[in-house]
């Protein structure tokens, strides 16, 4: 659901315009997200998606925007392990995982920022809980693990962190249709249990299913934004994304 008017949401980005070097990738986006919501970016490849998803991380600086976070904190003046501990977490494109190590010990340093043991250790827990392949799994090397369990892993070891808004850049990329429907059911999962989730994607498809919202990049711009049903509905929307019906 959208915000209530009244609280600030918990992460705008205003006017935001990102180049490499003097090639433009982004100009002008504006989106919010609120507490509790799912919002998705669609876009096609090169689109700029991944671009707004590393410049609220502090991966990249902006030429100009702001972006900010609970109304107040403007992250453009943070570092990225200071954006983290305000409570972002990121699933990045393609996992990431560290390949030789274990599972446990991926999800380990999910919870780096955290300062007391026994609370990362009871998030772990609740992650194998949460997912039981991982906890058959845990002393396996994550490399050795299908595409859909990595997937898993990358998640898992985002929620370690404790995040309030989780950041997740194509979560369904290279896995099989069986697996995909199965990541975005546990995106949905994740959602339910209150955590903020703005993700970039190109299954439309199967996005628009679980997004509250939904905004739609070309170029670097956004050209349509609405509620995910209505912009499912779009007949632009439909051709391009949907094979010409929702």
């Amino acid at each position: 659901m959208r915000g209530n008017g009244l609280a600030p949401p918990l992460l705008a980005i205003e006017g935001l315009a990102v180049s490499y070097g003097a090639v433009p990738a982004v100009e002008g986006v504006s989106l919010e997200i609120h507490p509790g919501e799912l919002r998705v970016i669609l876009g096609a490849n090169g689109a700029g998606k991944t671009t707004i998803i590393k410049t609220v991380l502090g991966l990249l600086r902006p030429r100009r925007g702001r972006i900010l976070l609970d109304g107040t904190q403007d992250l453009l003046r943070c570092r990225p392990h200071q954006i983290h501990r305000m409570g972002i977490a990121w699933v990045p494109e393609g996992r990431q995982l560290w390949s030789t190590l274990t599972v446990l010990d991926n999800l380990r340093l999910g919870g780096f920022r955290e300062r007391d043991e026994t609370v990362v250790a009871r998030r772990i827990d609740e992650m194998f809980q949460r997912f039981p392949r991982l906890g058959e799994r845990r002393n396996q090397i994550s490399g050795s693990l299908s595409g859909g369990e990595q997937q898993m892993v990358a998640i898992a070891r985002a929620l370690v962190s404790g995040p309030r808004l989780l950041l997740m850049d194509e979560p369904s990329l290279g896995l099989a249709p069986l697996v995909v429907r199965d990541v975005f059911a546990l995106v949905k999962e994740i959602n339910a249990m209150g955590i903020a989730i703005l993700m970039v994607e190109q299954n439309a498809r199967q996005a628009l299913k679980v997004a509250d919202w939904a905004y739609l990049l070309e170029t670097g711009r956004i050209v349509e934004s609405g509620p995910a049903a209505e912009v499912a509905g779009k007949e632009s929307v439909q051709a391009v994304f949907l094979g010409g019906h929702a």
